[in-house]
């Protein structure tokens, strides 16, 4: 990261701001360049709150408010939006270093929202020429990465509901597990909704399961007569009749949930497919062994747009996590998982890792190598994301796409190793 002068830093501004922002209220200190509070604000979280705070910063420094240094324990979110937009320049302050700013304030632990702002604010007038100034990517690149987090957080609620589906059905319904692997498919939803018990699918008898089959196009030969099999004798194994009462409502329950969810999430897909294909690192993020149409997107989304933000291929790693921490003390020496990162860019580069392996050859032998080293499986794919940071660095800097023949050419002449085990 690239420092400047402390004293170049501090030109740059009139009010250094210590912002600690909650959901219904913020505390705001500012201090000038000799670290005396000229600004004590609690503004509440709504348009006159905001209204109130920008006329007290303009009442301080002017109509420019680029004086305004402001540091926040976060990097997104509604209360970074609104001082970016009054036209503040902000620098994200990482809540560990966070945690170490307010300590030094007061060493016997006392915390208060007052007290976290003015720490900030202090830390920033005197350390902030070696933090970095955030600047937010294009309109586009945000609603990419917001579409996508979104997109992840439902369908880890669809992971929720299938796993309440399947415990329900596990009390009362076993056949049904056992007919259906995958159940976040909509024909075994529409199964339970069908027959929501054992009984109602004795009764039902062979004809309505063979037009179940069909209609959800479940007769390939493979599973058509297993399926049917299971049928036959769903009602040997079963819950009893007060369980069965309830659990079965609970599972049709579940099952129009996980039905809404599913459509949402097809609406989800489309959005994200529409923006990606006009996002101008479209055919970077897409030219990726292995991506897909969902792990470009995000790939693209949680890097970003604006190329100085990362140095070199080191500072995507680390904002990655692929990159452990190293510890050192004396003779001592450890090295350890890397916990502060983008986490949402850790799981985009495993995907990448793991479904590169069926299309890369080198990738492929490069994680193989690394599990007869010994390592598990999570950690040989992120070290196998670390290698695709590297490269997908050096692609995002010359905007080019990926070409096998290129790194291979790159690898002999580096006389990789991998190379002499393909």
């Amino acid at each position: 990261m690239t420092v400047i002068d402390p004293q170049e830093f501090a030109a740059q501004f009139q009010l250094f701001l210590g912002f600690d922002w909650a959901m219904d209220d913020h505390d705001v200190v500012g201090l000038d360049h000799d670290g005396r509070i000229v600004l004590d604000q609690a503004i509440q979280d709504s348009a006159d709150g905001w209204a109130k705070l920008k006329q007290s910063l303009v009442d301080r420094v002017g109509a420019d408010l680029g004086k305004v240094a402001v540091t926040v324990e976060t990097c997104n979110g509604p209360a970074v939006e609104r001082l970016l937009e009054m036209g503040c320049r902000v620098y994200p302050l990482n809540p560990k270093a966070a945690q170490r700013y307010r300590d030094r304030k007061s060493p016997a632990g006392t915390k208060t929202d007052r007290l976290d702002a003015w720490s900030f604010g202090d830390a920033l007038r005197t350390d902030g020429h070696g933090w970095r100034e955030l600047a937010p990517d294009d309109p586009l690149t945000q609603e990419l990465r917001l579409l996508c987090r979104d997109e992840v957080a439902l369908i880890q609620q669809r992971t929720a509901l299938v796993l309440q589906l399947k415990a329900a059905l596990h009390e009362y319904y076993p056949a049904a597990l056992e007919a259906f692997d995958k159940w976040t498919c909509p024909s075994a939803w529409s199964f339970v909704e069908v027959f929501p018990t054992s009984g109602k699918l004795a009764s039902a008898g062979k004809r309505r399961w063979e037009k179940f089959l069909h209609t959800h196009k479940l007769a390939r030969p493979d599973g058509y007569q297993r399926r049917l099999e299971i049928f036959a004798r769903a009602d040997q194994f079963c819950g009893t009749p007060a369980v069965t009462s309830a659990k079965s409502r609970l599972a049709v329950a579940v099952v129009g949930q996980l039905k809404v969810l599913a459509k949402h999430l097809m609406e989800y897909r489309q959005a994200i497919e529409a923006l990606f294909a006009r996002h101008p690192d479209r055919d970077i993020f897409g030219s990726l062994p292995g991506a897909g149409d969902k792990t470009a997107p995000r790939l693209a989304a949680e890097i970003g747009s604006i190329r100085d933000r990362f140095e070199n291929a080191q500072s995507l790693q680390t904002y990655a996590g692929t990159a452990p921490v190293t510890k050192q003390s004396g003779k001592s020496r450890y090295v350890q998982f890397r916990q502060s990162c983008n986490k949402h860019l850790r799981a985009a580069v495993n995907f990448l890792a793991d479904h590169s392996r069926g299309q890369c050859v080198w990738a492929q032998v490069y994680y193989d190598r690394k599990r007869e080293q010994g390592m598990s499986h999570a950690t040989a794919l992120r070290c196998l994301g670390q290698r695709w940071l590297k490269i997908i660095w050096k692609m995002w800097q010359t905007r080019t796409s990926y070409n096998e023949s290129i790194h291979t050419q790159n690898q002999t002449r580096h006389g990789s190793w991998v190379l002499a085990l393909k």
